[in-house]
């Protein structure tokens, strides 16, 4: 079962399934995360790289609803291709906190992509009164992405250490100005 489709201008932000999630990062297969779909995946994402998979299967496993918070193929409509990926980390926390990440096919960076499937996903997220808090994190080093956290105007709000990644910056936003500066779907 999929989340309906979430529309932006040049892309199509897809759900993958469960299932879907689940074979991709385990059998390295796409068969199931694009069947029946009209769009292609020449760049093998999410297949080559897992990407967020490792967080996420291991949360869909234990349960099945918290899916729809998870991996969007991002889809150039133009071309009816995935360019990337994108998922929230989690479910909104206590505090209705929602963390995101993205990740675009190298010869289609530095084009707004990211930021056009950030601001459909933000908007879309927005919708549900449980989240209040937007929040990205990124490497000190990642200039392109503090780049288009800063076009969004949020606010840094200090350093984290993350085991994998090392120093990242925090950034956050309430949902209430987001939808204030950048309206809804």
């Amino acid at each position: 079962m999929y989340e309906k489709a979430i529309d932006t201008p040049r892309l199509e932000l897809h759900h993958i399934s469960a299932q879907g999630i689940i074979e991709l990062y385990e059998n390295k297969s796409d068969v199931t995360a694009i069947a029946g779909r009209d769009f292609t995946n020449p760049h093998q994402n999410l297949v080559k790289e897992s990407g967020p998979l490792g967080w996420r299967v291991p949360q869909v496993k234990v349960d099945p609803s918290v899916n729809k918070w998870f991996v969007r193929f991002i889809v150039l409509k133009e071309s009816k291709e995935i360019i990337g990926s994108t998922s929230f980390h989690g479910i909104p926390d206590a505090e209705g906190m929602m963390e995101i990440g993205l990740g675009i096919e190298e010869d289609f960076q530095g084009k707004g992509y990211a930021k056009e499937a950030l601001k459909g996903m933000w908007s879309w997220v927005c919708t549900f009164p449980e989240v209040k808090t937007l929040r990205y994190t990124v490497s000190p080093d990642n200039l392109p992405s503090i780049a288009v956290i800063n076009y969004f105007g949020f606010e840094y709000k200090g350093q984290q250490i993350d085991e994998e990644d090392g120093p990242e910056n925090i950034y956050e936003m309430s949902t209430s100005e987001f939808k204030s500066k950048w309206g809804q779907l």
